[in-house]
């Protein structure tokens, strides 16, 4: 029998939310397990407890014991409003007004085996409704532990019941933004707040970050340092939409299983106490529906954890195949949970440096039901040690948001398989050059792209491909180069840090392609669009890139140009200066087509309906809902004909 005893600061909590009629109950469940021996009353009043002091950052069981315990209640009576009871305090924040959408909690899983009993029910929808296993795709995103709300545009909602909340858009009048920028009226979300602007500002003051963000929606004025975290962005509403997410097949979910939740929980700066798994495929997700509580094609993934406090020896620098440079903590060998932690993967160099880690500091570590360790606190921080230069091949660092970047894509020995595979999917004309046979190939010593494009129909044998395969991967060669392809996807392809599609274009709207290796962060900079620090990553990349660039460029691609600036003349084009976004399947040409004469008549062109919108153009198989949301926030909707007779 394990001794519990509640503290004098669990007690002044129950006491500010008059709860403290029995707290001697309390401890005697925490001690002895006896609450499904409860009455029903005594049980409401344990799991209201339990929840109020879990949200004062003072819990007094796990995650997964209360879980258990709650869907024990709500199974055993049904008839029960618990959440009414246990959540009341968070209902009395203002009026009840109706959810434009519904809201539901998330079933849980704390073990693999649980994701695995998951993922068989979502083969099984797709096998009744035959959809190949090939084209089960999951989306994997962090469980924000933040506070839980809704955001239609005018009005932001608390998550209340799930159908019903209040009106908490006060948050936004006192400044609250949306995370990265991003516009309102993106639906779900969860407010936040940083937890290394927390832990260095505001931790002296608030024992915990819900503190926080119950203070950001009061009613009452808000604590000027809580404004002040408002004002300096640290605070946010951060829609689901818009999160850092895995997606991927199923089964390359199944085999990277570790690594894949690893990386999706420490993806944001945020307290996170999970990730969530989901079916993307709209048919399998109406298939599967609901229960009165949560989604059956969604599942939120925990951990059990125990933690230590361990000694760092020293941090080490590896490069991933993306060029991020990851620090990890090497520690002083120590046992948690029955297995001996060696070291643990600090999230990011700028956690390494706003928080102290480095040789000597003391870190309070957790090991979690996947056994990988993760830093939960640095308790004593020193003097970090920032690498300069690559350690696979010692190209010059630059920083790129809270991470150290590796820009050089094309002769770093990590990043070359991972700047083939970039190239021949971002190119996207050609099926033969895919992860597995770049892998292949680059584990037999071909390094370079204009390796593989100079490898001859013979030489595939040699590598291990049969004689069939050989004679398709080199005409897939020949077809990438004769198939017409724009110069900014070319550019693009070749993985620059700050260089995606649409950086390129605007770039080559004032360069060719050739002229831009001569532009210096000032030219750059003075184009619309480009910051400084965007500027200094991008000449140095292409600076990285230029001598494999230019044996590349001289095999001879088939490259469309795009138009210049200064020679376009769109004064009288009806869409100059328009933004438009195309839908569904066009039957006069190809969406791709569409856009691309668009831009030529000097329209902007986006991939997502928001209030700077201009036209809609809808072809066939284009859902109500889409066009009913377009002309929701003032777009007008044209047919493919009237987008025709427009322009024409």
């Amino acid at each position: 029998m394990s001794v519990f005893k509640l503290t004098k600061e669990h007690l002044d909590v129950l006491e500010e939310k008059k709860l403290k009629s029995n707290p001697k109950l309390i401890e005697k469940i925490v001690r002895n397990d006896e609450f499904y021996s409860l009455d029903q009353k005594d049980m409401q009043y344990f799991l209201r407890v339990a929840d109020v002091l879990y949200r004062q950052g003072k819990a007094i069981i796990s995650d997964k014991e209360y879980d258990e315990k709650e869907n024990w209640y709500n199974e055993n009576h049904p008839e029960s409003h618990l959440s009414d009871v246990v959540q009341s305090d968070l209902k009395a924040i203002g009026k009840t007004i109706k959810l434009p959408q519904k809201m539901l909690s998330t079933d849980k899983a704390y073990s693999k085996k649980e994701v695995e009993k998951w993922l068989d029910r979502i083969l099984k929808a797709a096998l009744n409704l035959n959809i190949s296993r090939d084209e089960i795709i999951i989306r994997v995103t962090p469980k924000l532990d933040g506070y839980a709300a809704y955001d239609d545009g005018s009005i932001l909602y608390t998550r209340g019941d799930g159908l019903n909340g209040q009106d908490i858009t006060r948050a936004f009048e006192r400044g609250l933004k949306v995370s990265g920028n991003g516009q309102r009226g993106l639906g779900p979300g969860e407010i936040v707040i940083n937890k290394y602007y927390f832990e260095k500002n505001l931790s002296k003051y608030f024992e915990n970050s819900r503190n926080i963000q119950a203070a950001i929606i009061a009613e009452k004025n808000v604590d000027f340092k809580i404004k002040k975290a408002i004002n300096d962005g640290a605070c946010v509403f951060y829609p689901f939409s818009l999160i850092e997410n895995w997606t991927g097949n199923y089964k390359e979910l199944l085999n990277d299983f570790e690594n894949i939740v690893g990386e999706i929980w420490d993806a944001v700066p945020y307290d996170v106490d999970g990730v969530i798994l989901e079916s993307t495929d709209p048919k399998i997700k109406e298939y599967m529906g609901a229960t009165r509580k949560f989604h059956r094609w969604q599942l939120a993934f925990k951990r059990n954890e125990e933690a230590a406090e361990v000694e760092v020896v020293s941090v080490t620098p590896q490069t991933s195949r993306t060029g991020r440079v990851t620090p990890v903590a090497e520690l002083v060998p120590t046992r948690i949970s029955g297995a001996t932690i060696s070291r643990a993967t600090v999230h990011n160099y700028q956690m390494v440096k706003s928080t102290g880690v480095g040789p000597g500091a003391v870190l309070r570590v957790v090991r979690s039901g996947l056994v990988i360790p993760k830093i939960e606190e640095v308790i004593k921080p020193v003097k970090p040690q920032l690498p300069d230069s690559c350690p696979s091949c010692q190209s010059h660092l630059i920083w790129e948001s809270d991470h150290l970047i590796c820009p050089n894509k094309s002769d770093c020995p990590a990043q070359r398989e991972n700047t083939l595979v970039y190239f021949f999917k971002t190119l996207g004309n050609n099926d033969g050059f895919g992860p597995k046979n770049i892998e292949k190939l680059t584990n037999l010593g071909v390094k370079h792209i204009h390796d593989v494009y100079n490898i001859k129909e013979h030489q595939f044998a040699s590598y291990g491909f049969g004689e069939k395969t050989s004679k398709n991967l080199f005409k897939q060669l020949q077809a990438s180069r004769n198939i017409e392809i724009e110069d900014w996807r070319f550019l693009s392809a070749f993985g620059v840090s700050r260089l995606g599609g649409g950086n390129c274009e605007k770039l080559l709207q004032n360069y060719s392609l050739t002229e831009l290796f001569q532009a210096n962060i000032d030219d750059i900079e003075k184009l619309d669009g480009f910051a400084q620090v965007s500027a200094e990553a991008i000449v140095e990349g292409l600076a990285n890139i230029k001598e494999e660039f230019f044996k590349v460029y001289a095999l001879g691609f088939n490259l469309s140009i795009t138009p210049n600036l200064s020679e376009q003349d769109n004064s009288s084009s009806p869409i100059a200066g328009a933004t438009i976004v195309f839908t569904g399947t066009m039957l006069k040409g190809s969406r791709g087509d569409m856009e691309k004469h668009a831009k030529s008549l000097g329209a902007k062109v986006a991939k997502s309906v928001t209030g700077k919108t201009t036209y809609l153009v809808a072809g066939t198989k284009v859902g109500e809902t889409k066009i009913n949301g377009a002309k929701d926030k003032g777009v007008q909707v044209l047919s493919e004909q009237e987008y025709i007779n427009l322009i024409s």
